[in-house]
């Protein structure tokens, strides 16, 4: 019997990036003043360092370490590390925007006027307000001014984010910024001297060890589970829905997490925070044995870079990878059983241009040894545009160090970035339609949805992979570059027109620009 795992953000409501890296977007403002988070956490009171429990097994007599063995098996106390935690754990509200459909029966007030007052579809619209629905996360205060790290989907597509305090003081925040390839995101509330907690080093996470989840599970505000880190570097293929080139190299746990828990904190039993609780691995969606977390080298990283640059600042290798396994081992003699091989080159490659070749096996980024794609990913992602990285890599058994300096993205023209940035925000692809395809269809002209991603048309529609855009706005749509002209030079209210394929019924969907 074949069982099938679904991995599920835990929100109330609900290629491994070969170039390592992608777009991120922020609706965001500067801090305005230098100090920034990294200056509080690195200025911060220095963290309670607790003895280890294995403290004395193989030292020597006489050695400081030396201890009973049997210290080993005493159980952890988690309670130090569960009131600092709680304290700087929030609730988060979200209320989102109505989704707001116009392919069935009824068109939104704001368009009538496209159509004359009457309804395309023959029918009076229903009147009255519609109900905005709701979801509800946690997040973690990393800044006693009130700068809270969450997860992307937490608040994404929301009107208006209400934060509950561990107190019960609730506050209206806003959106610093978000990075939906590592699912987080930097919100803020006009408060003071908060409890917060600083960023431990996820990187020195042991498999074995004790951590804590801290969250907001069906809304029981203030929960803390125990577990341990059950792998490293694990990628989960869950990112992507909402990110064009996503980053997963999550730490798993076997802390029970559930609806609700998303954005909230995982820590040490210092109290630090190590990760940032993401999603579970469940066939209901309620917790089944395993979670996973952002780990706070990324979140880190992220937030830092909202706070400087309003955006994350992402730096490329930009090369095609895969691990290596026994297959590759055999199919290209290698000489390494572990690392990564370079497959292939973007345009403009840092790796290339630096003497890497492909066949290479990349065994190290930064003397860190990296053993699978999200290990890799996770070290790159940590950098931005011209740092230099080290790279160790395996050519046909030769081991050889090669200093990398990292690229961003190459700009696009103005006209390429505005037709870009304006498909981006609607999250679709489009295609001409060829000759046999009009006929077929019965249209003259049109451009196609290819894929639908993270965008406008996602989140207020219900538009499919398929569509044939006909016309935008009453105006004629001849081909996929005409489409995205039309859309370039609209603000507001837009009324898209089309059919599908095999359907002659037209259908009409409304967004806004």
């Amino acid at each position: 019997m074949t069982t099938i795992r679904n991995f599920r953000k835990i929100t109330a409501v609900a290629l491994a990036s070969a170039l390592l890296g992608g777009t991120s977007y922020a609706t965001y403002e500067h801090f305005g003043k230098p100090d920034t988070i990294s200056n509080w956490v690195n200025n911060a009171t220095p963290f309670v360092r607790q003895a280890r429990l294995d403290a004395g097994l193989g030292a020597k007599a006489g050695d400081p370490a030396a201890g009973d063995p049997a210290a080993a098996m005493i159980p952890a106390d988690f309670s130090f590390a569960s009131k600092k935690a709680t304290a700087a754990v929030v609730h988060i509200k979200s209320t989102l925007k109505p989704e707001r459909t116009v392919s069935q029966t009824q068109i939104p007030e704001e368009f009538r006027d496209l159509f004359g007052g009457r309804n395309p579809f023959g029918q009076q619209a229903p009147e009255g307000k519609m109900e905005k629905p709701q979801a509800t996360g946690s997040g973690v205060i990393i800044n006693p001014d009130g700068y809270i790290v969450t997860n992307n989907h937490v608040i994404q597509g929301a009107e208006t984010l209400e934060v509950t305090l561990a107190d019960k003081h609730t506050y209206k925040a806003k959106v610093i910024g978000s990075d939906p390839n590592t699912d987080i995101a930097l919100i803020k509330i006009e408060a003071k001297n908060l409890p917060s907690l600083s960023f431990g080093n996820s990187e020195n996470v042991q498999v074995g060890q004790w951590v804590l989840a801290v969250g907001n599970p069906y809304n029981l505000t203030s929960t803390v589970t125990a577990g341990i880190v059950s792998a490293k570097g694990r990628s989960i293929n869950i990112l992507g829905e909402n990110a064009k080139a996503p980053i997963e190299s999550f730490i798993q746990t076997d802390a029970a997490v559930n609806p609700g828990n998303s954005g909230g904190a995982l820590v040490d039993l210092n109290g630090n925070l190590i990760g940032i609780n993401t999603a579970i691995a469940s066939q209901t969606g309620s917790f089944a044995g395993y979670s996973f977390a952002v780990p706070s080298s990324i979140a880190h990283k992220v937030v830092e870079d909202i706070s400087k640059f309003g955006s994350v600042q992402r730096g490329y290798l930009g090369v095609g990878i895969s691990e290596v396994d026994a297959a590759k081992v055999k199919s290209f003699d290698l000489k390494v059983d572990e690392g990564v091989r370079v497959e292939s080159f973007a345009d403009e490659s840092a790796a290339k241009e630096s003497g890497i070749k492909i066949g290479d096996v990349i065994t190290k980024i930064d003397g860190h040894d990296i053993n699978s794609v999200p290990q890799l990913q996770e070290a790159i992602a940590q950098h931005k545009p011209s740092d230099k990285v080290s790279v160790n890599v395996n050519r046909d058994g030769v081991e050889k160090v090669i200093n990398v300096t990292l690229k961003g993205i190459s700009e696009p023209s103005a006209a390429d970035r505005s037709a870009s940035a304006v498909m981006e925000q609607l999250g679709i692809e489009l295609k001409d339609l060829t000759n046999q395809q009009k006929k077929e269809y019965g249209i003259g002209s049109g451009a196609q949805v290819t894929q639908i991603n993270a965008g406008k048309i996602r989140q207020g529609t219900d538009m499919e992979e398929g569509f044939v855009i006909t016309k935008i706005d009453k105006t004629p749509v001849a081909s996929a570059r005409e489409a995205v002209k039309i859309l370039q030079g609209k603000k507001g209210g837009v009324m898209i027109e089309g059919l599908y394929p095999g359907n002659d019924e037209t259908q009409y969907f409304a967004i806004g620009l």
